[in-house]
């Protein structure tokens, strides 16, 4: 002990350092934070003096003397017992101490509990740094209702009872947010019971009639078939939550069309990409789609949709991508009793060797059609036709068709859905047919 004695004043600066457990007139008990603090620094090549300092002690005040002596007995503690040796346990122990030898079993029976005692602070620490990096490791991008959910796992699979603090600080959140959100697990459980219900529903709607679907098709499917109002939003999160996955069709903006053949007439752009016209059976759309099926088989279909209306008036689906394609599927729109079309009705085409032909364009004339291309390699210029061929291939199981006749019933069904059943959000919400009569309406 020093002979350096501590004035009032100083005794109540002394009291205030953290590192202080208590403090006299004549010695200081330092707490056993600050001990092993010491000793990782120390043996990391700092000195004593320079340690008390940087811990906010005043080396004049304790004196050098008591630093030198304090080092010197923490150093032989820690070599004896290692960390254990720096703990106080003045305020655990009782009565005299045993001045007796301990006989072998003695010595045998408090070496074993000392081992035990090393090994089960080496295992916690282990355990301790194994979380800190799974914390840390999951914490990258997560929102802080995760972050607390993660902390709440951690506390209670490792045990981790009192570490509250340090685990929040770990992830940067507040700790008064992680008690909140443990006082809100009845509300959390509550509002994972409605969106669970609401999943249910809005599946309902995802698979109805066979196809999937996305945000829009499920919001008008669960309006007009249902009388079930969800916003948009609502769905989407509940999609997201639950990993529901609508189809979405790759773009391609280096597609070209086929070149036409030099002998061919390819006649002017009439449209002008006027799709909505506002007239049902006015402005018709065409072209011819690959669909391969049954691993190495190919087979072709042929459409012709209405541009104001979206509705499919005629298709056919050949093995053969003949000229006969494109013929005969002029021949079915002619043959449809269902509709009615304008006197003034013209076929808008690629520049295809289909379309260009004498032979189709003398077809179109006796009909009474008039016809319109886009411009040479610009498929935008015919965009509801190849967004139709890219709706029907995302929604269309076609390539696991074990033949042509199965492959015709799928893609009969089909045209049956999307005319009759399959909402749209830019026809004010109806299906083409719905929005075809209320355009007759109108």
């Amino acid at each position: 002990m020093s002979k350096i004695t501590f004035s009032i004043k100083e005794i109540n600066t002394l009291q205030k350092n953290p590192n202080v457990h208590r403090v006299s007139d004549r010695s200081i008990t330092y707490t056993d934070d600050f001990k092993n603090r010491f000793m990782d620094e120390y043996l990391a090549g700092k000195l004593p003096r320079q340690i008390f300092a940087e811990n906010g002690f005043d080396v004049d005040v304790i004196g050098i003397k008591r630093i030198e002596q304090s080092a010197c007995r923490w150093k032989k503690a820690y070599e004896k017992n290692g960390l254990i040796g720096l703990t106080d346990t003045r305020k655990n122990a009782s009565g005299r101490p045993l001045k007796r030898e301990l006989t072998p079993s003695e010595v045998i029976e408090r070496q074993k509990a000392r081992i035990e005692l090393l090994e089960g602070q080496v295992e916690l620490l282990k355990k301790l740094e194994t979380t800190e990096r799974r914390l840390l490791n999951s914490s990258e991008n997560l929102n802080p209702n995760n972050a607390y959910q993660l902390i709440q796992e951690t506390i209670e699979q490792n045990g981790f009872k009192g570490m509250t603090k340090y685990l929040c600080e770990l992830l940067e959140v507040s700790r008064s947010g992680y008690y909140s959100y443990l006082k809100a697990a009845s509300f959390r459980e509550a509002k994972e019971k409605l969106d669970l219900e609401a999943k249910e529903i809005i599946l309902k709607a995802f698979d109805r009639r066979g196809y999937k679907k996305g945000s829009r098709s499920i919001k008008m499917i669960l309006e007009n078939e249902f009388n079930i109002l969800f916003s948009r939003k609502k769905i989407q999160r509940i999609m997201r939550k639950y990993g529901i996955v609508c189809p979405h069709r790759k773009p391609n903006p280096y597609k070209r069309i086929a070149k036409a053949t030099k002998e061919h007439q390819v006649v002017p752009n009439k449209l002008n990409r006027e799709f909505k016209q506002g007239v049902p059976g006015k402005v018709l759309l065409t072209d011819i789609t690959y669909l391969p099926y049954n691993g190495n088989s190919m087979a072709y279909l042929s459409t012709i949709k209405d541009a104001s209306t979206n509705e499919l008036l005629a298709y056919h689906v050949s093995d053969r991508i003949t000229l006969d394609i494109a013929t005969k599927t002029i021949h079915k729109l002619m043959k449809n009793k269902k509709i009615t079309l304008h006197k003034d009705a013209f076929i808008h085409s690629d520049q295809g060797s289909h379309y260009t032909s004498p032979r189709y364009q003398k077809l179109l004339k006796k009909y009474g059609l008039g016809q319109s291309m886009s411009r040479r390699g610009n498929c935008w210029d015919n965009a509801p036709q190849e967004s139709f061929f890219g709706h029907l291939k995302d929604e269309v199981d076609y390539q696991s068709c074990k033949s042509l006749k199965e492959l015709k019933a799928k893609i009969n069904h089909y045209m049956v859905y999307y005319n009759n059943y399959r909402y749209q959000w830019n026809l004010k919400k109806m299906t083409p047919i719905q929005y075809r009569n209320h355009l007759l309406v109108a």
